[in-house]
């Protein structure tokens, strides 16, 4: 698609092209992420990050980068390029001549009458990348040298030169294969060609910088080694793979391997697809057992609550509603004590039964869900008596109050200073419409489908109706005409923040009609951006409008008037809820600005976060897995209501 493309002028501009990354991703978990002219600028990037099972099956970076350079007529000149303090070299990048991401990340570079091209392609289903270098056009033959660069280190962390790495190298067949460290797997560097030279030339490079981590204020250097590099001829029309496996493969299959999953790549033809693809990649299958990653390239697979919360979009409205089922057993499964006995996202655990509403009107028997999972949600629900979890319990009057000291217990819960920024303690405005709305789903279908005389109905109908009877009484302000953020031993909290939305877009919502106007009516003016909803309103002294600074800053601000592509899920439930067909045109307007960036920040994925003010910069995660869900919800709601119009 057009907009995934680059010119010679933003390519050579560093500050503009080191600010735009690429990802690919794939169904292992392995990932590719560095920006659109391959110089790495976090900790995160890296041409080939992989799942470790032997160390829990956490991301491990085993090839950082790999350095180009061609040698004509004796003259060397490098296509890499790495940042060393504030000095960049090799400056490579003034080579590029163009970009494209569609379908896979394609680097040109014109070295004089030569002009060179280097595709990125990892595997959809192997921990593997493959570099296809093509000599497009060239007056005579050249020397191609390719110069590894080897982290062997978790994603989270730095590596530095240290005694204890094994340097050495084995021969595999057209490659060598290196283990730099007990435990991680081989790194196997093989090209479909024979006809090539290995030169082994062992070194550290020291203080490889990663601007990014540096601007953030997060340690930003570290050391790579270097083993030596492949050497190898070229004329003008030929192509060679360079494969980077855990794997040793058998050389002849390289090519066609690459060819293949090139062929079976769906071209990207509108913006649905490009969600669609987002929403693929966001979804692992890694030793038979599928789970949603949270995003890219730092956040984690299986969390409870990113999952619960994008679980419908990232299947059902993408296109793969085959794998809800799986991906919610296996969370189920993996997260017994969160849903039965203690948890620090209190709501979380409460937002199943919406996933499996969700589930039934995409046309799923309700029968048969609750059949299925109705005993989870029912041991849910009861979870939260007096007395099993120490973070949150029922109160007599039907609602719950969540309290941990120095504990952020939703999911507003960054920290700074050691100390939650939002710690929110008591009556909390979408925990108990989330309680609420949970209750009614369970009382619901446990009275069509459990046996006639339910004890649990029979105990929670009364809870239900409590809740019912106080929710409003609690949160509602008439004065200033919305809800309270939480209600505490000092009464209304009063900040103006987007968690009042779910009690409007709850299926079952404990909210009368008549105040439901007032509420949207103060999030369209002081929440709603063109990028989402704030997280707080403007007006408070405690606004924090851009994400930027140290880690201290962005912490102040990531919910503290960040806006959220994710908050337009429910905003858009709301809105359409209340005024049908005629919401289209904004929820288009709302959604349409994600697609202008796709050029920013992640090149064709969709960020965690926005500033608050404008021009609302893209922060966070490049690829986030509640943004995209959101934005395939929210474009399902409007060709929904399109077509009832």
């Amino acid at each position: 698609m057009a907009f995934l493309k680059f010119n010679k002028a933003e390519l050579v501009n560093l500050s503009y092209s080191l600010k735009r990354e690429i990802l690919c991703a794939n169904k292992t978990g392995a990932y590719c992420n560095t920006s659109i002219v391959a110089c790495n600028t976090r900790r995160y990037h890296g041409l080939l990050g992989v799942p470790v099972d032997n160390f829990g099956g956490g991301k491990y970076m085993l090839l950082s980068s790999v350095d180009e350079s061609l040698s004509v007529n004796g003259k060397l000149f490098n296509l890499g390029i790495h940042c060393y303090g504030d000095i960049y070299e090799p400056r490579g990048h003034k080579y590029i001549v163009d970009f494209s991401a569609d379908p896979v990340p394609e680097i040109t570079y014109r070295v004089g009458q030569i002009e060179f091209t280097k595709s990125i392609l990892l595997a959809p289903d192997k921990d593997q990348v493959m570099l296809r270098y093509e000599l497009k056009k060239s007056p005579a033959k050249i020397q191609v040298l390719l110069k590894p660069f080897l982290a062997f280190r978790n994603v989270h962390s730095l590596t530095s030169r240290n005694s204890s790495a094994r340097t050495g190298y084995k021969t595999v067949k057209n490659g060598v294969s290196f283990n730099m460290y007990e435990g991680f797997p081989d790194l196997n560097l093989q090209l479909n060609t024979a006809e090539f030279e290995y030169k082994p030339s062992p070194c550290w490079y020291n203080d490889v910088t990663y601007s990014d981590e540096a601007r953030r204020g997060f340690a930003c250097k570290e050391d790579l080694f270097v083993p030596g590099c492949f050497i190898l001829s070229m004329a003008e029309g030929d192509s060679v793979v360079l494969s980077a496996s855990v794997a040793e493969e058998n050389p002849s299959m390289i090519k066609r391997r690459y060819n293949s999953a090139l062929k079976s790549m769906h071209r990207i033809g509108n913006y649905h697809d490009q969600l669609a693809h987002c929403a693929d990649i966001l979804i692992r299958d890694r030793n038979g057992k599928k789970g949603i990653t949270a995003g890219f390239s730092w956040l984690y697979t299986g969390l409870l609550r990113e999952t619960l919360y994008t679980l419908p979009g990232l299947t059902l409205y993408a296109g793969n509603p085959g794998a809800f089922e799986e991906i919610l057993d296996n969370l189920i499964a993996d997260n017994h004590e969160r849903f039965h006995t203690r948890t620090t996202q209190v709501e979380a655990p409460l937002m199943l039964a919406g996933a499996l509403r969700e589930y039934i009107e995409f046309g799923a028997s309700a029968e048969a869900v609750w059949k299925k999972y109705g005993g989870i949600v029912k041991e849910v629900v009861e979870s939260y008596l007096p007395g099993v979890r120490k973070e949150v319990s029922l109160q007599p009057n039907g609602l719950l109050w969540a309290q941990k000291d120095r504990t952020a217990l939703t999911w507003m819960n960054a920290y700074a200073d050691g100390r939650p920024v939002t710690e929110r303690a008591g009556y909390q405005v979408e925990t108990n419409a989330f309680w609420y709305d949970t209750l009614c789903f369970a009382i619901g279908n446990e009275s069509l489908y459990g046996p006639k005389d339910s004890k649990f109905c029979e105990s929670w109908i009364p809870v239900r109706d409590l809740v019912k009877e106080n929710y409003q009484k609690t949160f509602w302000n008439p004065q200033c005409g919305y809800l309270a953020d939480y209600v505490d031993n000092n009464g209304q909290n009063m900040d103006v923040r987007p968690n009042q939305l779910f009690a409007l877009s709850v299926a079952s919502s404990p909210i009368s009609d008549d105040i439901a106007g007032s509420i949207i009516n103060i999030i369209d003016r002081e929440l709603v951006t063109a990028r989402g909803i704030r997280t707080l309103s403007p007006r408070d002294v405690k606004y924090k409008g851009v994400y930027e600074g140290t880690q201290r800053d962005r912490d102040l601000a990531y919910h503290q008037g960040c806006a959220w592509p994710a908050l337009l899920l429910p905003y858009a439930e709301v809105a359409f809820r209340m005024r049908g067909a005629s919401f289209c045109k904004k929820a288009e307007w709302l959604i349409e600005g994600f697609y202008a960036d796709l050029n920013k920040h992640g090149v064709g994925a969709f960020s965690e976060l926005y500033d608050g003010d404008p021009p609302h910069e893209a922060h966070g995660a490049i690829s986030s897995a509640m943004s995209t869900a959101a934005l395939l919800a929210v474009e399902r709601l409007i060709n929904k209501y399109k077509e009832e119009e």
